[in-house]
């Protein structure tokens, strides 16, 4: 037996109960880790490509629009997660025909949110230009790699849901390929379209639009044949108005998790420059540790999306607890690692990232904040892919918003008392806060569920 198949084979339609072991978890979180570590690669790519061209303004004007993207595409990551948890509860529950139902729906409004913001391009190159405020060739720059790589946002869009679909039904495997297959041909065409061919800036924009659309071409070749060998969707199921408005409630409530989790890294971004350009440079070092764990924490995180979504819709709790029991192990193990090697090596990391003497001092003082985020933040990590996967969305929401209030004032008083370590402190307990009271409501959502 495969890992996917692990992972994929359909519970028993009279019980509907199934195992959930180490293998099945390591079986999604193994290559979906694998798959997530690709995309820090492709940034590196992108950067050296624009960089062998020796203009700064360039090397600018794609940071800026990186950034652009990463706050316009990171909004819409619910095109994935959300469908992964509807199709593993549609899994979990044997019913082939509703996960085929939810794909289409997944597909219909990812493409049709893609074709929006490929509309609102000049909106997003002029709001990005006026909050970033960039020197007239950086802007220039900017705004050709944003008009070309919005060109993507459909296809892109669409691989979020076809991702989430397949990580729906447990298979690990197939999400590392695509994942491998978008980010491995973006790399290689912004290598040729950005220097072989000469076409610079434009090129690796190009390179990104080539890359999301073969995705979606291998995507659907892998999905599509699938649904030949069951019964023909009738319209009715696929534009089911009460399905689209819980799918919707769904997006709505991950989205504005996402807003809030994204403005809590600016807000510390934001408390950090005041404190000195040198504090600020060192804690954009430093927040690189804590996106790496995050990659790592995000497999085990994708694992329990799927497992505890099958374990809803199959109704079977004894599955949904190992799954919290086990995801809960594998990451606190992981993130236990991961902080050690920080701990250990993460001096020599920073000297390697940055050449600056004050900045690798005052990045020093604080490593031990940030590589111990690993610790702190993975139960938040895991509890997101369990409620993910339940689709218990207002609650993942609520207590969101919740740790947001607490990490503000933490982030005021601390801050104010103790400067950089109070700022560091005030994102653990926004961390903790997170984890701690997700799971308290876990624990009562579980008992409701499986009553």
């Amino acid at each position: 037996m495969t890992i996917d198949q692990a992972g994929g084979t359909p519970p028993d339609p009279a019980t509907r109960a199934f195992a959930v072991t180490n293998r099945a978890v390591l079986g999604i979180a193994v290559p979906m880790t694998l798959a997530f570590l690709t995309t820090p690669l492709l940034g590196i790519v992108d950067t050296a490509v624009v960089g062998q061209l020796g203009d700064a303004a360039l090397l600018g004007g794609l940071a800026i629009g990186a950034l652009a993207f990463d706050f316009v595409f990171a909004s819409f990551g619910f095109l994935r997660t959300g469908t992964t948890g509807l199709v593993a509860q549609a899994f979990g529950r044997g019913e082939e025909a509703a996960e085929r139902a939810v794909f289409w729906r997944a597909i219909l409004l990812a493409a049709g949110i893609g074709l929006v913001m490929t509309l609102a391009t000049p909106l997003v190159i002029a709001a990005t230009d006026c909050f970033v405020a960039p020197d007239p060739a950086v802007s220039q720059a900017m705004t050709v790699y944003v008009a070309i790589r919005m060109l993507a946002a459909p296809v892109t869009f669409i691989n979020y849901a076809l991702l989430g679909y397949v990580l729906g039904r447990g298979q690990g495997t197939t999400g590392l390929v695509l994942q491998l297959v978008v980010n491995g041909g973006n790399i290689v065409f912004s290598i040729v379209f950005g220097l072989w061919m000469g076409w610079g800036i434009a090129g690796v924009a190009w390179g990104t639009v080539t890359g999301e659309l073969l995705g979606a071409l291998v995507g659907a070749a892998i999905v599509l044949p699938r649904f030949r060998r069951g019964r023909r969707l009738r319209p009715g199921e696929v534009f089911d108005a009460a399905a689209f408005r819980a799918m919707m409630a769904l997006n709505r409530d991950i989205m504005i998790r996402t807003f809030v989790l994204v403005a809590a890294f600016a807000l510390l971004t934001q408390q950090g420059a005041r404190l000195g350009t040198v504090t600020l440079a060192a804690n954009a070092v430093l927040m690189n540790f804590f996106m790496l764990a995050g990659y790592f924490l995000d497999g085990f995180a994708a694992a329990a999306e799927q497992l505890a979504g099958r374990a809803v819709g199959a109704r079977h709790a004894p599955a949904f607890h190992r799954t919290v029991r086990l995801t809960a192990i594998w990451g606190f193990c992981l993130a236990g690692a991961t902080s050690v090697v920080l701990l250990a090596f993460g001096d020599a990391a920073i000297a390697f990232i940055t050449t600056a003497a004050d900045v690798r001092a005052e990045a020093a003082r604080y490593l031990p904040w940030a590589a111990l985020t690993a610790v702190s933040g993975v139960l938040a990590f895991q509890m997101d892919g369990i409620f993910i996967g339940a689709t218990w969305s207002r609650d993942m929401r609520n207590m969101m918003l919740l740790s947001f209030a607490l990490y503000v004032a933490a982030l005021w008083w601390l801050g104010s008392l103790f400067g950089n370590h109070g700022l560091w402190a005030a994102l653990h307990i926004f961390l903790i806060a997170r984890g701690l009271s997700l799971w308290a409501v876990m624990r009562v959502r579980a008992r409701t569920t499986f009553a």
